[in-house]
């Protein structure tokens, strides 16, 4: 569990670093005076000021912001600043800077997908599920476990198919270990369970060429960005009838348990996990909701509308409390991970 620990905080500081960068740079492009440059939240724990940005670390390691001169509303903006504000900007040029931190996402994403389809996967098969009271689950199998001896799923599903009723012995590597594992294969299991009672993929990834790759990780990486839009659709749709469940939802503890099984099975899982992750935050955030950047590209549509900007105090009120809510699910959520340990 240490190693997911230490895997998260690296993962969640590249992706905010990668994130921050996109507005950092969107700003600058554009003339506009950027005050700070925090790596997560305060209170500030250490700042440098280089020109005239203040670079700083902060406290609370999970988040991190660009302040943009101006970018809280227009009443504290002086006359000789003015036209390096945030507001001063042509409508266009505001979403093109918010906008800048969910693209920088993507790209990370596609490009850690594309190193991945450049060195390949090695061939192995994968355990993704283990559903309880099984054969599976007495013996001990777990979620993450790479059993040996088999090139496919297709071969080892065979093998426990032709020995139902028999005890077989497995091959497990874990957390770096070998190790054996014995269960007897049901003969008659439910229907949808398997022999066993264990859900399985194929690890297997040919190594391309650097352009190929490039392209298979693009291909791979909008397939992603469309599955996860869709299952956020879903689960909001179900929300509205009642029907939402936070079961397939995971928060920092659920991803802490995650890294540490992907760690265990070798470094190309890490990246695999970690362009997962950074495709997931670029579709969260790009969500009309408040506090998050589309929340803010609303915002800046209805101002487009309307002809005149929102009131600051509504904007801020409005953005407090998607914040207060969005705290409240992650509340909810790493509760339900605490129970599933």
């Amino acid at each position: 569990m240490l190693t997911g620990v230490i895997f998260v905080i690296i993962f969640l500081s590249i992706l905010i670093l990668v994130h921050e960068l996109g507005h950092f740079l969107a700003a600058k492009k554009f003339g506009l005076l950027v005050e700070e440059f925090g790596f997560g939240l305060p209170p500030r724990i250490w700042g440098k000021k280089i020109g005239e940005t203040i670079y700083s670390i902060n406290a609370l390691p999970f988040g991190g912001f660009v302040k943009i001169y101006g970018e809280d509303g227009a009443s504290a903006i002086t006359e000789d600043k003015k036209e390096r504000s945030f507001t001063s900007l042509k409508s266009w040029q505001r979403a093109v800077i918010l906008v800048a931190g969910v693209f920088f996402n993507f790209l990370l994403g596609w490009f850690v997908l594309s190193i991945i389809f450049s060195i390949g996967m090695p061939s192995a098969v994968v355990v993704t599920d283990v559903l309880k009271n099984t054969p599976a689950a007495e013996a001990g199998l777990v979620q993450g476990d790479m059993i040996k001896g088999f090139s496919t799923t297709e071969e080892l599903i065979d093998f426990i198919n032709n020995n139902r009723g028999k005890e077989i012995v497995l091959e497990v590597e874990r957390n770096g270990e070998t190790l054996k594992i014995s269960a007897m294969p049901r003969i008659n299991p439910p229907k949808g369970e398997g022999a066993l009672g264990i859900g399985l993929v194929d690890a297997e990834l040919q190594k391309q060429n650097i352009f190929v790759s490039f392209w298979e990780g693009l291909k791979a990486s909008a397939s992603l960005i469309i599955t996860i839009f869709m299952a956020i659709i879903d689960l909001i749709g179900k929300a509205f009838v009642g029907r939402a469940s936070l079961e397939a939802v995971t928060g920092p503890i659920g991803i802490t348990k995650i890294t540490a099984q992907a760690s265990s099975m070798g470094f190309v899982y890490l990246l695999q996990l970690m362009a997962l992750i950074s495709l997931n935050l670029t579709v969260i955030n790009i969500f009309p909701f408040p506090a998050l950047d589309g929340g803010r590209l609303l915002f800046l549509g209805i101002e487009k509308i309307k002809g005149s900007p929102l009131d600051p105090k509504f904007e801020k009120i409005a953005n407090t409390a998607g914040f207060a809510l969005l705290i409240l699910l992650m509340i909810a959520i790493t509760i339900k991970d605490i129970i599933k340990l």
